[in-house]
């Protein structure tokens, strides 16, 4: 059976370390690609070394996922090493400047939508800062649900990201999970902009949790993850997870048995100091819960000039 290696190296983020693997198979493959900074990629060069390797051994590098912790040192890697991914990874981490103008037009008019007011668009800004961490690198090659990689098959798991995928090998049940089901800390549904010229926004806590539920059609031994330590009791980690999540939404629904709400206020209201400094995180919770509560139809919403209010439904 072919080897399986964790390296850990530090991130900037709030998160903490995150784990890239070496696989030694038929090919040297590298699973996600940390962050990029001189601190990741020198401690990644170390650990790399006393596995008896140098970078410009890897033969292919498989992401799990775009954002930045896992995609970052793809920079300093050889261009010549070729870069497999999800479709949707592909034009984050070429920052593509089409799709980051429209990421930009599409969220100025969600938002206001969602009641920031013209003094919150500011906070726009903020969206892409992580970025810089982030890669200028193409997806040499593209993989889907049910593909085949030296033995390992891609499942699709959008949710965390819309790009994201994990990796499942068959005959010993492990799996290369990212960053979809972690041990100690839930993963963050993000939102994102639909894909350009289409106006369905993806629902992310939606995903997420039907992407939960399809880990239970495997028969998983181990999750080795993108943050912190393996994963071995999925099926009542899974449960877990959603359990909280059902709970998070009984709570948006009381605050909105007593009054209408925005996405805005219900995010202030959820986060009354947090939401300042982390955005994203913050709104993507607050509309992931909406987007629940309406999907099982104990919320609706209604547009009141530019902005949706959302209230209870009343039975």
């Amino acid at each position: 059976m072919e080897q399986l290696h964790r390296i850990v190296v530090p991130t900037p983020f709030a998160v903490g370390d995150v784990n890239m693997y070496i696989i030694e198979g038929d090919r040297l493959t590298l699973i996600d690609a940390g962050v990029k900074t001189e601190e990741a990629w020198h401690v990644f060069v170390r650990e790399l070394r006393e596995l008896g390797y140098k970078p410009e051994h890897i033969e292919q590098v498989i992401i799990t996922h775009h954002h930045p912790d896992h995609v970052g040192l793809l920079d300093y890697l050889p261009s010549t090493i070729p870069v497999i991914g999800h479709r949707k990874a592909a034009p984050w981490i070429a920052k593509d400047a089409a799709f980051f103008a429209w990421h930009q037009q599409y969220f100025e008019q969600f938002l206001m939508e969602c009641g920031i007011g013209e003094e919150g668009i500011a906070k726009l800004g903020n969206f892409r800062r992580s970025l810089r961490f982030s890669c200028e690198r193409s997806l040499t090659q593209e993989v889907k649900e049910g593909d085949v990689i030296e033995g390992w098959m891609v499942i699709e798991t959008p949710g965390h990201a819309q790009s994201h995928i994990v990796l499942y090998r068959e005959s010993d049940g492990l799996m290369i999970g990212g960053d979809h089901l972690l041990a100690t800390i839930s993963s963050n549904p993000l939102l994102e902009p639909p894909a350009i010229g289409e106006q369905e926004r993806p629902k992310p806590l939606l995903q997420y949790n039907d992407s939960l539920k399809k880990l239970l059609n495997y028969d998983i031994t181990t999750i080795v993850t993108g943050h912190g330590e393996n994963v071995t009791d999925v099926a009542p980690l899974v449960e877990k997870r959603l359990e909280k999540q059902k709970e998070r939404a009984e709570h948006v629904w009381k605050l909105l048995s007593e009054k209408p709400m925005t996405a805005f206020d219900v995010c202030r209201a959820l986060f009354p100091t947090v939401y300042e400094r982390e955005f994203l995180l913050t709104m993507s919770e607050a509309i992931g819960q909406l987007d629940y509560l309406e999907a099982i139809g104990a919320v609706k919403k209604q547009k009141d000039g530019q902005i949706y209010m959302y209230e209870v439904v009343r039975s």
